[in-house]
């Protein structure tokens, strides 16, 4: 609904010629209406947690590079439904027109292209439409005498093997 300043109303109002008691009434009636949206407040946005959707189609996630997605869920529900709300938002944005014109039949497709509404009403936000990088780590900071980094030691390596 769009927004008018109550005094562009009352100038309206009174350029109309319209009596200066129903002016002062509809005047009245407005400002209680604005009091009463002020008064309503909008529910609290569930707070979220990230999770990281990977893409593992073969079950090698150990010894392959592979992309993923950054999602967010409510902080209170299990990770494990995450998949599964996709896939609801999927169903729901393919019975639309443009869904049955091109539905969406993969994860990829639909953190590309399904609507925040759909993905909305099954509690889950896309934070990345495009498939990022999983990067392995061994969780250790290295020591001040070893402080040199993996890629690093695997050029030390490499200019050893071949001298």
């Amino acid at each position: 609904m769009a927004k008018v300043d109550i005094e562009l109303v009352k100038v309206v109002l009174q350029r109309n010629e319209i009596d200066i008691r129903t002016v002062s009434q509809v005047l009245e009636d407005l400002n209680e209406e604005l009091k009463l949206q002020v008064d309503e407040e909008k529910p609290p946005a569930p707070k979220k947690q990230f999770t990281f959707l990977v893409s593992d189609p073969r079950n090698q996630l150990p010894d392959v590079e592979f992309t993923g997605w950054v999602l967010q869920i409510p902080e209170d529900d299990s990770v494990y439904l995450t998949e599964e709300r996709l896939v609801k938002a999927a169903y729901t944005y393919n019975q639309t027109p443009k869904g049955r014109r091109m539905p969406v039949k993969t994860i990829a497709e639909i953190c590309e292209h399904v609507p925040a509404r759909y993905l909305k009403e099954e509690m889950v936000w896309v934070k990345s439409k495009e498939p990022v990088f999983v990067l392995k780590t061994n969780n250790k900071i290295p020591t001040e005498g070893g402080a040199k980094s993996k890629s690093a030691r695997s050029e030390d390596e490499e200019t050893e093997d071949e001298a």
